[in-house]
């Protein structure tokens, strides 16, 4: 063989090893796109939330099994808290929350192995009394979560707005009233003083019937109908007994009194 041709062969076998090579590292590189795509957060969802339960205590608890990425503990409604505070309890609580694991296969996993398990490891722990009430959300993204706090809101304030509204017309239709009443008992003294009388004008409107009147009168309609037919029953009952008692009443005289019945 030639020099040539002997450099060409090298050539050749250096360029297969570097496709080699190359086509190695690609498989790699797909190796750990795949296995970053694979990587998916998942949300678990927290039932019960005991008395001074925080969410750094949350995150320090779980925080053990996995990567934790966002918390949310949904404190407890304003009425309640309100109630609570004025019999002397300042403490903020918390009804349920909700804890994103940054992988969902750990999120799982804390699910199936913490539910109703003791939540403190140690029995010193505040939380030792108090059992886990986890449940995987499955499909569960946490800007579902982030919707449904905000329809929440709209609805809340929504409805703050209609009671506003309607303390605000309740209020006017009593000062309306009370203005009328001074109006009225004005005009009143003054056809006293001049020796008139004073008719008040009162108006009778007749209002709708309640769907429990409705219900009231559709059942004491049925209950007539049928004791109706009840008493119809029984009286039918006792004209064929008196029938039956007439027929019988020749029988039981030809009976008893057979001398009777030969002189007819």
């Amino acid at each position: 063989m030639s020099d040539i041709e002997t450099a060409t062969c090298n050539e050749l076998e250096k360029s297969e090893s570097e496709i080699q090579d190359e086509g190695l590292l690609s498989e790699k590189e797909e190796e750990k796109n795949l296995t970053k795509k694979k990587i998916v957060p998942g949300i678990i969802y927290l039932g019960h939330i005991p008395p001074r339960l925080r969410p750094k205590h949350v995150r320090n608890m779980l925080g053990v099994y996995g990567e934790i990425g966002r918390i949310f503990l949904q404190p407890e409604d304003y009425a309640i808290r309100k109630k609570k505070t004025s019999a002397g309890s300042r403490g903020k609580t918390f009804t349920e929350g909700w804890v994103e694991f940054k992988d969902k296969r750990v999120a799982k996993l804390v699910a199936a192995t913490l539910n109703r398990a003791p939540m403190g490891a140690r029995k010193r722990s505040r939380f030792h009394d108090d059992l886990w009430c986890i449940k995987y959300l499955h499909r569960f993204k946490w800007f579902h979560l982030s919707e449904r706090l905000a329809y929440e809101k709209a609805v809340r304030q929504q409805r703050m707005r209609a009671e506003i509204a309607q303390a605000k017309r309740e209020t006017n239709f009593y000062l309306q009233n009370v203005e009328k009443s001074k109006n009225i008992e004005k005009l009143r003294e003054k056809r006293k003083k001049t020796g008139q009388e004073f008719e008040e004008k009162s108006w009778n409107f007749t209002q709708r019937q309640t769907e429990e009147e409705i219900q009231k009168a559709k059942q004491t309609a049925k209950l007539g109908k049928s004791q109706k037919q009840q008493m119809k029953k029984a009286m039918a009952k006792v004209q064929e007994f008196e029938k039956k008692s007439h027929s019988n009443v020749s029988l039981l005289a030809k009976i008893f009194n057979p001398s009777s019945s030969k002189q007819d």
